[in-house]
């Protein structure tokens, strides 16, 4: 049969036109994230800073604040009514898998916004309080740029943005007195101590000035005595009176009024906020009685493995005996300068290097470091990742507090370096920030993906070549045992109504840590609830996702590449995760 040429030329008509609406759907799309981007930045200045984008670098977001509030939830709303309409034919999985990103993504800020979620607890001890990030950022040891006059001139607007924050943080917390909705005293009492070093001494030795030892270069003699002028009388007439004024409130007025439990069942809507907490973090829909119950069993599991270390080591005594020997013996403190066990953390790339090709075929191009946590931040901080400056001028720093190396215990270093540096968040935070992603999903975090794939990486430390040391390997084991533990004191304290002193002992029945630090991390989760437990939810899903690929694959498993799937495309909730990798495995399995 022969076809007329006229059809052949409506065929090629219709293949034409259905590709430039396609096309034109696809950009649409990428307008629209690309917009939204531009919007939430603006609203978020220091997150956009943070990004590498420097056009609101003299502006400081008032995060607490009802106006703020109430624009937040406006943009979510306008995108999720834009997004609701999309046709999706024709589109790519990484367009799909925009939408679903940041579908759950405003869905999830806004359930947290409706329900004021700590919006009246808005200063603790730990690393995470508004208070304590904004020293670090003025440090220079942040994000926040300080390379020409410009930067620290804008740095100066942000200070006066501070001292607005800090008095809509103490409004804030006064309500929240008033709702019977505060942070527990035992936590709160350690926050006197880490602001006082913010306003008081010499201006020489406040943090704030640390970016005046090193001005730019390129500055005339009057130039840089002027702005060192200004600046210095910007800490003194800003930043000191409002950390003044944010302690003497916390001093005089908070701590009297808060309460003297743990948990956040004893505050207003506490069961309610602590469900909220969890689905938060987790990504999931999982509840405070699964979280407990799922905690008690994982303990268990590990505590076995450790009496078998116990027995390779040949230790004579119980497993709490054992905790107390790795805790004091003088084998396990061999440092004596901050130095030295920066280095012993830097040795273990080359330890690791030869077997990461055997795990690895997406890896990062930014470099990173590894430093002490600095002294003023140090008491309520633990071990945390910074990530790399998308310009590569900044490399990922892996921080860790030091408070005195001769107290410092090695046996758990292994594990901690590949949690915070390789292959755990250094790995999943520079692939995603290089990643050929839209740029919401470039800055987009989850806890339950970002430190349950850190925690996953732990487990991959002897096909790295280490943990051949049996008490490094125990440093693996007390690094599982941790976060399994966190699920048992997480809802146990904010479900279960637990005390302070009932989930410290608890840490200490079951790690080989001192008293001290099983406060600190006890305190932590009783001003951070539910982000504890993401951890272990996270580990357990990639785990089980690897499982089932491997299962369902069989010899056509390939290690590297499950793990260039689950980090290829940044952080996403984990019901994102799971169903994407189903139809990776579902598309390999169909190839013969």
């Amino acid at each position: 049969m022969k076809i007329k040429p006229s059809t052949f030329l409506l065929i090629a008509l219709i293949n034409l036109f259905s590709f430039q609406l396609l096309a034109q759907k696809k950009n649409q799309l990428e307008s629209l994230l690309e917009q939204y981007s531009k919007e939430y930045y603006a609203l978020n200045p220091l997150q956009a800073t943070e990004a590498g984008i420097n056009d609101y670098n003299n502006q400081l977001e008032i995060t607490i604040s009802e106006d703020y509030i109430k624009k937040a939830k406006a943009l979510n709303q306008k995108y999720l009514s834009q997004l609701a309409v999309i046709n999706k034919a024709g589109l790519t999985a990484s367009q799909l898998l925009s939408i679903d990103v940041l579908t759950y993504k405003l869905k999830s800020e806004n359930e947290r916004l409706n329900n004021s979620l700590g919006f009246y607890r808005p200063v603790d001890q730990f690393v995470f309080s508004f208070s304590t990030k904004f020293a670090t950022l003025g440090s220079g040891a942040g994000f926040v740029p300080f390379n020409t006059e410009k930067d620290y001139r804008n740095f100066i607007s942000r200070m006066k943005g501070f001292q607005t924050w800090v008095d809509q943080a103490i409004a804030n917390m006064k309500k929240g007195v008033e709702q019977n909705n505060t942070n527990p005293r035992a936590s709160m009492e350690k926050v006197p101590a880490q602001l006082k070093p913010l306003f008081q001494g010499a201006l020489e030795m406040n943090v704030f000035y640390k970016p005046l030892l090193k001005l730019p270069t390129n500055l005339d003699s009057a130039a840089a005595i002027q702005l060192k002028k200004d600046y210095s009388s910007a800490i003194e007439t800003i930043i000191q009176p409002a950390y003044k004024k944010l302690h003497d409130y916390i001093v005089t007025e908070y701590i009297p009024k808060a309460r003297k439990t743990s948990g956040l069942l004893d505050n207003y809507n506490g069961k309610k906020e602590y469900e909220l907490w969890l689905k938060y973090y987790t990504t999931t829909n999982i509840s405070a009685e699964q979280i407990f119950n799922l905690g008690l069993s994982e303990v268990a599991r590990i505590r076995k493995e450790m009496e078998t270390v116990k027995t390779q080591v040949g230790f004579k005594g119980d497993l709490k005996s054992f905790f107390e020997y790795v805790k004091t013996d003088p084998k396990f403190f061999p440092f004596k300068t901050e130095e030295e066990v920066l280095d012993r953390f830097r040795s273990f790339l080359d330890k690791m290097s030869p077997q990461l090709n055997n795990l690895f075929n997406l890896t990062p191009k930014a470099k990173f470091e590894v430093r002490a946590t600095e002294k003023f931040r140090a008491a309520g901080a633990n071990a945390q990742y910074m990530a790399a400056s998308r310009d590569g001028k900044r490399p990922g720093i892996f921080y860790e507090v030091i408070l005195d190396p001769a107290t410092y215990n090695y046996f758990s270093m292994e594990d901690l370096f590949i949690h915070e540096a390789i292959p755990g968040h250094h790995y999943q935070v520079a692939i995603q920030q290089e990643a050929d992603i839209p740029e919401f999903r470039k800055a987009y975090f989850t806890s339950a993906f970002g430190e349950g794939w850190a925690l996953y990486a732990e487990s991959l430390g002897k096909e790295l070549g280490l943990f051949t040391d049996p008490y490094q390997y125990l440093g693996r084991l007390n690094g599982e045992i941790e976060r399994a533990v966190r699920l048992v004191v997480d809802a146990g304290i904010h479900y279960k109504g637990w005390s302070r002193e009932k989930a410290i002992a608890y840490v200490l029945e079951n790690q080989p840590v001192s008293a001290v630090e099983a406060e600190q991390r006890i305190e932590r989760y009783m001003v951070t609830a539910g982000q504890a437990v993401s951890y272990k939810i996270g580990e357990l899903k990639i785990i089980e996702l690897r499982e089932r690929a491997k299962k369902k694959l069989g010899n056509r498993f390939d290690i590297k590449e499950f793990h260039g799937e689950v980090l290829k495309d940044g952080c996403l909730p984990l019901i994102i995760l799971e169903a994407k990798i189903n139809r990776w495995i579902e598309s390999k399995a169909a190839k013969k």
